[in-house]
């Protein structure tokens, strides 16, 4: 049975030395007992508590993080099979496959892609996550060196047991690694190895341990799975991924849902790791991103695909983004005056809250529409216009707030102020909180923005 959080903290030593991040011992409990750290973090308990501890405090799914100079992707930990009972924790981390057969050149191009590729998305940066090489005929040892002279993004190694031996013992390949351990970011480092199966465990599990790695574990049914990872922790690697066999959409939804709801309802641990999904392993690049896609929503820690191009990776991040944000903490963009199409001092002053699906549905129609207007975004706690109306964030007294703490009027020579047309009760409070300026009602649609300036604002 698990343990409450007072219960915990009965046995841990109550010191409050915070040496394990929380500020009181009761509040690292409160985090065992919803299973969301490990109780390594407190370097103090003692041995009778821990062993009491250990199977309680673990949480459901193993956290499992793979680094690399300072670079960082955390996957497990989730304690909930859907978003809305809470919300989940590791964001799925997105890997582009290489293999070691590719010319040098098309390697470097494809790896040098995604170490570039950035995206803002409600202010927030958005990118992959790492690399994974592959073993395929050719010179692995080249190829990991290749992608390394490039990026530090975390990697997968998929070769067979005697391939990734050489490669890890290989002085020259760990080079650019070994140079970066004088600062103490770069000496934490972890990769995931690819894969153990039921003919190579014994080999893998060897290599695993011996370089402190993770593990991936492949098998074509659960009760296999099991099989191995029990093995396999047995032998004393703990950071232990589990790769289901099947590629396709039914295999793998039915794959990862089994697996997610054995750890999370039934504290099953041999089945309580991170899952990897290989969707590059499909037939065409369009399966490829709906097995990335499904991947990211259905509990996928870890995806490989073989493709990268900024049309299938920008909706793949905004997807999990969307899926790994708090529910109860919409997606918010930054309060602040925004220029769109770079606006004159005689441009209007549109104003919308800071829920990013506002801010975008206007920002994007009025600069598709080549008209140029300030954007007033103002502090709303992520609300939407009507909601954040009816809960009183969004008012005369905020707006006109916001106008002089974003110094709006030393913008613009010709004061007009658009509020948006749900609101337009607000426009006789704003004049009296504005005096000078001139308070215009919007339409209530985004999409009504462009032909209500071309029409009223001249």
């Amino acid at each position: 049975m698990a343990l409450s959080g007072i219960q915990i903290y009965k046995m841990l030593p109550q010191t409050n030395c915070k040496e394990c991040g929380f500020p009181t011992c009761l509040a690292f409990a409160m985090k065992l007992a919803a299973k969301q750290v490990e109780l390594s973090l407190c370097p103090t308990v003692s041995e009778e508590a821990k062993a009491q501890l250990s199977e309680a405090a673990a949480p459901p799914v193993r956290p499992i993080t793979l680094k690399s100079n300072g670079y960082e992707v955390l996957s497990g930990n989730e304690v909930v099979m859907f978003r809305h009972e809470k919300k989940f924790f590791s964001p799925t981390g997105l890997f582009l496959r290489v293999y070691d057969n590719q010319p040098v050149e098309a390697l470097r191009q494809a790896v040098q892609a995604v170490a570039d590729y950035t995206v803002d998305y409600v202010g927030i940066d958005l990118r992959w996550d790492g690399i994974a090489v592959q073993a395929n005929g050719g010179d692995f040892a080249a190829a990991v060196t290749a992608v390394r002279a490039i990026t530090h993004l975390p990697l997968i190694l998929i070769a067979p047991p005697d391939v990734l031996k050489t490669v890890l013992g290989n002085p020259q390949i760990t080079q650019i690694t070994q140079m970066e351990e004088k600062s103490a970011k770069s000496a934490d480092q972890k990769i995931l190895l690819a894969f153990a199966d039921a003919e190579n465990w014994q080999a893998m599990a060897e290599l695993a341990k011996t370089h402190q790695a993770a593990l991936a574990v492949q098998a074509g049914t659960l009760d296999e799975m099991v099989t191995l990872t029990e093995k396999i922790k047995a032998a004393g690697v703990d950071d232990i991924v589990i790769t289901p066999a099947q590629r396709g959409l039914h295999g793998t939804l039915l794959a990862n849902s089994t697996t997610r709801r054995m750890a999370l309802k039934q504290t099953f641990r041999a089945l309580g790791y991170p899952i990897l999904n290989v969707a590059g392993d499909a037939a065409t690049p369009e399966m490829e991103t709906m097995l990335a896609a499904q991947a990211i929503g259905k509990y996928g820690g870890f995806v490989i695909l073989d493709h990268f191009a900024p049309e299938t990776a920008y909706p793949l991040l905004v997807l999990r983004q969307n899926i790994y944000t708090d529910p109860q903490k919409p997606i918010q963009v930054q309060p602040g005056l925004y220029e769109i199409n770079n606006p004159g001092p005689e441009d209007p002053v549109l104003v919308t809250t800071n829920f990013s699906i506002t801010y975008f549905s206007v920002a994007n129609e009025v600069e598709s529409a080549g008209l140029l207007a300030w954007l007033l975004v103002t502090e709303s706690e992520g609300m939407s216009v009507l909601t954040a109306w009816a809960a009183g964030k969004f008012d005369a007294e905020r707006i006109a707030k916001d106008v002089k703490r974003f110094e709006v009027g030393n913008k613009v020579s010709r004061k007009r102020l658009v509020l948006p047309g749900h609101t337009a009760v607000l426009s006789g409070e704003v004049e009296e909180e504005l005096p000078g300026w001139e308070i215009k009602v919007g339409p209530r649609e985004a999409v009504d923005v462009p032909k209500f300036m071309k029409q009223v604002l001249v």
